[in-house]
């Protein structure tokens, strides 16, 4: 039996919420990919590494905050949660591979372009097996074409948003490619959605079971907290914001001057006032 979907059962709610929830997770995993640029090497794969965590939770709440709204009629619905929270990895894993193959070869060629397939890769499957964790008396069927429409928005979206990691240092620019972010991402969920029909084995007297949001409320705790904390860790760390390297931090060698504060280039250095009295000294001319 061919059974009733709404996935907007809470009106423009869910949809709303969920593209600002894939918008913020873009917007921390984008400063933090650009903010590893700029440091020691040393320190590039925490970055990149907190970076992934953050678009990965930010693309796992979106999907799951929209599934709240998401109610099929007659068939109460359940989550499994190993295999729901086996998406959430699935989506952390694959699009740090992503990151840090960017992070790590520059935003450009092959590198971009094998970072951004993976990444992009990494959201679909995130939201393929997010569905797949579903339990109800029935069956998921999904149209071929529009599947494969949504998986090529997902790694178009991760290209362009990984390019503007390796590219883009001012925050305007990183918050306008975190929008577009979000809004091809949310794109791509509904588009997903979209593809999908449901045939029911029987039916169940309404009102039967807990409402989705009743069940998925509980499981978005942990990655909405670390979106929180990686939150904090950019409000306070002003180079990250600023997406600019201090003098006094960069490594010799790392293309990036060591200039003495107070030195104008183009000036000879000041000596030490002995020594340049010295100097003088030995250049007047002598009376003999």
């Amino acid at each position: 039996m061919q059974g009733t979907v709404d996935g907007f059962s809470y009106g423009l709610v869910t949809p709303v919420v969920a593209y600002l929830m894939a918008c913020l997770g873009g917007a921390l995993g984008l400063r933090c990919t650009t903010r590893a640029q700029l440091v020691a090497h040393s320190w590039r794969p925490g970055w990149l590494a907190l970076g992934s965590a953050a678009i990965g939770s930010g693309i796992w709440t979106m999907h799951f905050i929209a599934m709240m709204g998401f109610t099929i009629d007659q068939a109460p619905i359940h989550y499994g949660k190993p295999t729901t929270y086996a998406s959430l990895a699935v989506a952390v894993v694959m699009v740090g591979v992503g990151i840090f193959i960017v992070g790590y070869k520059g935003a450009t060629g092959a590198a971009l372009f094998t970072g951004g397939t993976l990444t992009g890769l990494g959201i679909a499957s995130m939201h393929y097996l997010g569905m797949a964790g579903m339990r109800f008396d029935g069956r998921l069927e999904y149209n071929t074409l529009t599947v494969a429409a949504s998986v090529v928005i997902a790694m178009a979206a991760a290209t362009a948003a990984l390019w503007a990691a390796g590219r883009v240092r001012g925050v305007l620019w990183s918050v306008g490619a975190s929008l577009v972010m979000g809004l091809a991402v949310s794109g791509m969920h509904y588009i997903g959605m979209a593809a999908l029909s449901v045939h029911l084995h029987g039916t169940a007297a309404p009102g039967e079971g807990d409402s989705p949001a009743t069940l998925l409320a509980p499981m978005l705790i942990g990655p909405l907290a670390f979106l929180c904390l990686a939150g904090a860790v950019v409000i306070f760390d002003p180079l990250m914001v600023a997406g600019r390297p201090p003098r006094a931090a960069a490594e010799p060698g790392a293309g990036v001057p060591v200039v003495p504060t107070g030195h104008r280039p183009g000036r000879r250095a000041p000596l030490h006032p002995g020594r340049d009295l010295d100097r003088r000294r030995s250049r007047a001319p002598q009376n003999r």
